[in-house]
């Protein structure tokens, strides 16, 4: 009797064949060759195609096999030579405050005081007297040129009120952290003349009123201090609110990204988001926490719970703390005292028991806790909270992914603790590039080396950094800060070698910073961050290879075209 088994073998194997040269049953809406394609995920580096379906990835691998999911419906993009990755996210930023920078003075590339001087002069001209003049983006320490007249490093009003005498004028420093007043504001806030009832009306606790030598405000006011004035500036108009969202929106595609962590927001923003969500306008991944400084919101939220979105669009599962300064204004919160400002540390902007009580809700309710610390002491503070937290919840601590948005100066003893304790460090890498020539001047050479920028010795300790712009403190361009990231130069190009070359991050570091370590700072590694099937279909496409250009010519890369759910909302060619 002859053996049966032979020929079922062959009968399968022939079943096997045919099945894998058939079309599979699946077919793409999108498919995407051309070019080098870095998908950010350690199992397959680099691809020659993409397949997507609606909006996410379905295939990634080779072009023969991906075009096995061509059908008469497919669109088709041919890269031709150009450079794809995952779609960028903006570790942190303030997104009302990117779409309000193109409505209001954006004084980001002012070179001196004068400038703004006269950009204030010429907005005098457009608006009625009585009517606010808003701006914000200036920064002494990046001034070419300082004027004659000057208390603690900063500018006077009095060149500003002669320009603006029946208009308030309020200018909001590139940190966010300080703030610049005319005569006529402080007048409507009742701060320009020392108080006649005794009583010291610029004294402000977790802030600072800049004076002159007679004791009158020059001006300048420092982090909780602003709120004098920024209390009589008019609210916004709805409209208002909607037509920057929208701008944001488009500078977000135009510069590439895909993500947004939005650090801060309060019930009114949150409000609008919803609403642009509900009528489509939500073409950003909105990953958004809850401001530290309303109390009754964070009640509200522990109560409900995260809301996070079955759409991923606009998810709310963290909260932002506001616990120091910036560098520039001589706010972020030291060890040791200030090299160009002898006896002054800094600010503590909110109470460090309130970091501890918020890490506790934070753990018990289901929120990340993210919180603002620039200088060594505000680091050291925050991990102290954090820790204590753990250590008395020690159940709930897992998988926390608590963060410190800026991490910008640390002491060497608090490096390692990143990684023991697992709190993300979310760095900007352009703030190096733009701060690093003058940050010497408030910390030393010493702190500067030991202690600031630290990205490669955060990474070798084993946890990931979430990188960004911080806009509008500065320029939402992700060119800029990827350069920063792996040169440590400022945009300039100098100083040769860039600042404390050690701590550079490597081109694939300072990508995945962008994406895959984004996405993981926000709980969303699984769905976004890198180009693998399954995951959404979020894509950046640059006019020449990230990792291949030369560094002199890495500035000069651009965004030709981004995608976003499976569709392409930017194209630079039309």
């Amino acid at each position: 009797m002859i053996s049966k088994t032979p020929f079922v073998s062959f009968l399968i194997l022939s079943i096997l064949v045919l099945s894998c040269n058939e079309t599979p049953k699946t077919t793409a809406s999108l498919l995407i060759y051309g070019g080098p394609i870095y998908t950010v995920d350690s199992i397959q580096p680099m691809v020659e195609a993409v397949a997507v379906k609606e909006n996410k990835i379905l295939f990634v691998g080779s072009l023969a096999d991906a075009e096995k999911y061509k059908g008469d419906i497919t669109k088709v993009i041919d890269l031709k030579g150009r450079t794809m990755a995952p779609g960028l996210i903006e570790g942190h930023g303030h997104f009302m405050g990117l779409g309000y920078n193109e409505l209001n003075l954006d004084l980001m590339n002012t070179k001196s005081y004068q400038e703004i001087v006269d950009a204030v002069a010429e907005q005098v001209k457009k608006v009625a007297p009585g009517e606010w003049i808003t701006g914000r983006g200036w920064h002494q320490s990046k001034w070419e040129e300082m004027p004659s007249d000057t208390v603690n490093g900063f500018q006077t009003h009095d060149l500003l009120s002669e320009v603006s005498p029946d208009n308030p004028v309020y200018l909001r420093h590139a940190s966010g952290h300080a703030g610049f007043a005319n005569a006529k504001a402080m007048e409507i806030a009742g701060v320009l003349e020392l108080s006649k009832d005794g009583v010291d009306k610029l004294e402000v606790e977790g802030g600072e009123v800049m004076r002159d030598g007679l004791g009158r405000p020059t001006g300048i006011f420092n982090e909780r201090a602003m709120s004098l004035i920024t209390q009589h500036i008019p609210e916004t108009t709805p409209e208002k609110n909607i037509q920057a969202f929208k701008l944001a929106i488009k500078a977000c595609h135009e510069n590439g990204i895909t993500g947004f962590h939005d650090a801060g927001i309060g019930k009114e923003t949150i409000e609008l988001y919803n609403q642009m969500k509900s009528e489509g306008e939500m073409n950003v991944r909105m990953y958004a926490m809850l401001t530290g400084w309303d109390k009754e919101l964070l009640k509200d939220w522990y109560a409900k719970g995260p809301s996070i979105d079955e759409d991923n669009l606009f998810t709310i599962r963290s909260v932002k703390l506001n616990c120091d300064g910036a560098l520039g204004s001589r706010g972020a919160w030291l060890l040791e005292e200030y090299t160009d400002r002898p006896g002054h540390f800094g600010h503590e902007t909110l109470p460090m028991e309130f970091v501890k009580e918020t890490a506790l809700n934070g753990l018990q309710h289901g929120f990340q806790v993210c919180s603002h610390a620039i200088g060594d002491r505000a680091n050291k503070e925050i991990l102290d909270r954090y820790e204590a937290a753990f250590t008395e919840l020690p159940e709930m601590a897992e998988n926390h992914r608590f963060r410190i948005e800026h991490a910008q100066h640390l002491h060497p003893d608090d490096i390692p603790r990143f990684a023991q304790l697992q709190v993300i460090p979310a760095m900007q890498a352009v703030h190096m590039s733009s701060d690093r020539p003058w940050a010497i001047d408030r910390l030393g050479e010493k702190r500067i080396k030991e202690g600031a920028y630290m990205w490669q010795s955060l990474l070798k300790s084993g946890i990931p950094i979430v990188n960004g712009t911080d806009v509008p403190v500065e320029p939402l361009n992700p060119i800029a800060s990827l350069y920063a990231s792996f040169t440590r130069k400022t945009l300039k190009g100098t100083p040769e070698g860039g600042y404390e070359p050690e701590q550079k991050m490597t081109r694939e570091q300072a990508l995945r910073s962008y994406t895959l370590d984004a996405a993981y700072g926000a709980f969303e590694e699984e769905i976004k961050g890198s180009i693998s099937p399954g995951k959404l279909a979020d894509f950046t496409i640059y006019n020449q290879d990230l990792m291949t250009v030369p560094e002199d010519d890495f500035l000069g890369t651009e965004i030709d075209m981004t995608i976003f759910n499976g569709k392409v909302v930017y194209d630079k060619s039309k």
